[in-house]
């Protein structure tokens, strides 16, 4: 059996862009969404989106703020979207689904880090009830807008090295640990991709996770200076100092080439990074490369789809109500 982690030798790496992931492919006609599309990996993967033909639906908390962003670019809609709120959620999918226009690619790129703990909901750990909860309850909203061919790309991390799911205390009642909580998201959006693209394939939906890469971006709004500094990210005066630190525009590449390129047509379920298929991280033999087993594990991914559709009470996909 066929390792679902091989890479497919794509001839991208980690410094291509994600205009040159686009270069040749046009999306005139296609319509996507990008939570978070106005601001760091997410304005970019907007802006190449945009520049190759799509119409993006960029879903903001402050759509205010992602106007004056996204001022100048065509084909870009603005639309209300808190991820931490499920009615907010709902609202946004009932507003897509009144508008009658199929999605052709739903990038879930939206997310926090390392926050402070914060609970919402009805006392929710914040980072998963973002990073994860929020995107799961909005695919399933969306579900009757993603036509066959639609691809589904969650965000993931190689932070998920940090944390595999907590299934005896996933929201941190017992202590609250920020790096292994935002590791806990992270594997979750690994494994939704997993099992939404093993409920999906039949309907000809897709989906895929990946590892941006390190990039400087508002997602360490949450980080002081001295935390970057014993990180070894940026020097004493704040300036970078990690040369494996990726521009936003290549940071975004990846999760452009998993949704558009036709190199992974009739496959999914797999996590990338740089542009390519990744790795299982014991065949990469180094920190914090690849992904780890239990992120990719089919019975893991089963069981928290099973716990997100408990949670949110939603589970479309699956056929329920």
């Amino acid at each position: 059996m066929t390792d679902q982690q091989t890479p497919l030798g794509s001839g991208f790496g980690a410094r291509t862009t994600a205009t040159q992931v686009l270069d040749g492919i046009d999306l005139s006609g296609r319509r996507a969404i990008v939570t978070g599309g106005h601001s760091g990996l997410g304005f970019e993967t907007t802006k190449a989106l945009t520049r190759a033909g799509a119409e993006v639906v960029v879903a903001a908390r402050d759509p205010a703020l992602a106007r004056t962003t996204t001022v100048g670019l065509v084909g870009v809609i603005i639309e209300q979207l808190d991820l931490s709120d499920l009615a907010s959620v709902s609202a946004f999918a009932e507003r897509m689904l009144g508008a009658s226009r199929g999605i052709d690619i739903l990038i879930n790129n939206a997310g926090i880090m390392a926050c402070p703990e914060t609970r919402v909901g009805p006392g929710w750990e914040a980072q998963f009830a973002t990073n994860h909860l929020g995107h799961f309850a909005l695919t399933n909203h969306l579900w009757p807008l993603l036509h066959g061919g639609a691809r589904v790309v969650a965000v993931s991390s190689a932070g998920h090295h940090n944390s595999p799911m907590r299934w005896d205390d996933p929201h941190f009642a017992r202590g609250y640990d920020k790096w292994r909580a935002y590791g806990q998201s992270k594997t979750a959006n690994a494994l939704f991709a997993v099992h939404l693209d093993r409920l999906g394939r039949e309907s000809g939906v897709r989906a895929f996770s990946l590892h941006p890469g390190k990039i400087f971006t508002p997602l360490q709004r949450h980080l002081t200076r001295q935390e970057m500094v014993t990180a070894g990210w940026v020097d004493a005066s704040g300036a970078p100092a990690d040369p494996t630190f990726k521009t936003p525009e290549q940071g975004a590449a990846t999760q452009v080439w998993a949704a558009t390129s036709p190199r992974l047509d009739g496959l999914g379920g797999r996590y990338c990074e740089d542009c390519d298929v990744a790795l299982r991280a014991e065949m990469a033999g180094e920190p914090f490369v690849g992904v780890r087993a239990y992120a990719v594990d089919p019975e893991e991914a089963e069981r928290l789809w099973a716990l997100s559709a408990e949670l949110t009470g939603v589970d479309a996909v699956a056929g329920k109500a």
